[in-house]
């Protein structure tokens, strides 16, 4: 207890109180911090209203109102879904969950086969079960997709496709003998990540119609994700090509002199270590991927920070604390969502870290 307490304080002298004007700095920042922190407290528990209806938020506006969270959470989490085939919602997000908790896990067995289920097998799955159509599964069309749900299929699809494709676009900008292809690929990458996201979207649900045959009709989910598809492959492409990089040509050449060839090469020597050195900046872009789902509304999909502002607008919930409590709510659940990919990322970083050390 002694050696926490001094090294506490060591650390508030250090960094906090080294000297006479970053002291008054420091108290003043820590008084205001205390104050924003007791405001926060006091809006989202003590003035809240956190059974009623809308009459009690509308005679106590001092605080949240989460009434309106409880009566629309389920739309929150499923958009407009039929209420009797959410349970085929619910079955995939259990796998998908448990797919993540189980590769987090280090020493989850046949990490390998989860892996190639997560990454091939689930996606289609989750599109087969979700849209149904097939056996005796109800056709839902993906009009009615949208909350939570519409959140989690766009990002896990769009980063499962994207990582491959930039992988591959990684390599054709590093294959110097085959001009053509890293001409492409260099045009490629530097066109998507230099284009705003938002136009990509426009692009990719009003655009790329006016280029297809009249007889083919994409849907408006496939446009979206095909859009973060191409905008998300560009950058992770140049992770990629950081990662390849960062190896010493050793590595190159020791592959070369065992005979191997260009993709037994690249499959088995050098991007295993690569990889290594791409997790972190990877889930960073995964993080990032994640956020700028919620620009779907723009082209009319009603993700998760979309069926809340759905339910902001309704006339109903007419109340001035309403608002302030579907936005508080959102910002909420994504700080939890990527906070943790934060953290796991961090973690990743700091275990490769210390392996390089070791070596």
């Amino acid at each position: 207890m002694k050696n926490w307490l001094k090294d506490l304080r060591y650390w508030l002298q250090e960094n906090l109180f080294f000297s006479y004007k970053n002291s008054i700095l420091s108290v003043v920042a820590g008084l205001f911090l205390f104050w924003l922190a007791y405001q926060l407290v006091n809006w989202f528990f003590l003035q809240a209203v956190w059974v009623g209806t809308i009459e009690d938020c509308r005679i106590h506006q001092e605080g949240a109102c989460w009434p309106f969270v409880q009566v629309r959470i389920s739309q929150f989490l499923y958009g407009f879904y039929p209420s009797e085939e959410r349970w085929r919602v619910n079955i995939i997000l259990f796998i998908f969950f448990a797919g993540i908790g189980l590769l987090v896990y280090e020493r989850t067995p046949y990490r390998g086969k989860i892996v190639f289920f997560m990454l091939c097998v689930f996606p289609l799955l989750s599109w087969l079960v979700l849209r149904g159509g097939i056996l005796w599964l109800t056709d839902v069309p993906t009009g009615r997709w949208g909350g939570f749900m519409l959140t989690l299929v766009l990002a896990s699809v769009s980063i499962v496709s994207s990582l491959p494709l930039g992988i591959l676009l990684a390599l054709g900008r590093r294959a110097n003998s085959l001009p053509f292809v890293k001409a492409f690929c260099v045009v490629f990458i530097e066109f998507w990540r230099g284009v705003p996201v938002i136009t990509v979207l426009f692009a990719t649900a009003f655009m790329l119609p006016l280029f297809l045959p009249a007889s083919v009709n994409f849907d408006q989910l496939l446009r979206a994700m095909v859009g973060f598809i191409l905008f998300s492959s560009a950058y992770m492409a140049e992770i990629v090509r950081g990662g390849l990089e960062g190896l010493q040509r050793g590595q190159y050449e020791a592959s070369d002199a065992l005979g191997m060839s260009y993709w037994q090469s690249r499959t088995r020597v050098i991007l295993p270590q690569a990889l290594k050195l791409m997790i972190p900046g990877i889930l960073l872009t995964i993080i990032g991927l994640f956020k700028d789902t919620t620009l779907v509304l723009i082209i009319g999909l009603l993700d998760f920070l979309g069926m809340i502002q759905a339910g902001i607008a309704d006339p109903r919930w007419g109340s001035p604390n309403v608002p302030f409590t579907g936005y508080a709510f959102a910002a909420i659940v994504y700080f939890c969502f990527c906070y943790s990919m934060s953290i796991y990322a961090r973690y990743i970083e700091h275990k490769f870290s210390e392996g390089r050390e070791r070596r």
